[in-house]
């Protein structure tokens, strides 16, 4: 029985669309606004972030419409 590795980005959206369930954040929000949130694990998702090409100013909707996240 094998499983599947979830891509760090697939769970971090997956974090993600949790806060905005709960109404935490909203989806227009401003990605910068998750950084406390995450606390010493945003360098990384930062970082992560950029490289995908997204600036901090994008709204939370953009991660979240993502369907792969694929490092080609």
């Amino acid at each position: 029985m094998s499983q599947k590795v979830i891509h760090p980005m697939e769970k971090f959206q997956r974090q993600v669309h949790s806060l905005v369930k709960s109404d935490i954040v909203k989806p227009d929000d401003r990605l910068w606004k998750i950084a406390l949130l995450f606390g010493d694990d945003w360098k990384f998702l930062k970082e992560e972030l950029i490289d995908f090409g997204f600036s901090m100013q994008d709204p939370i909707s953009e991660l979240l419409m993502v369907d792969v996240w694929d490092e080609e």
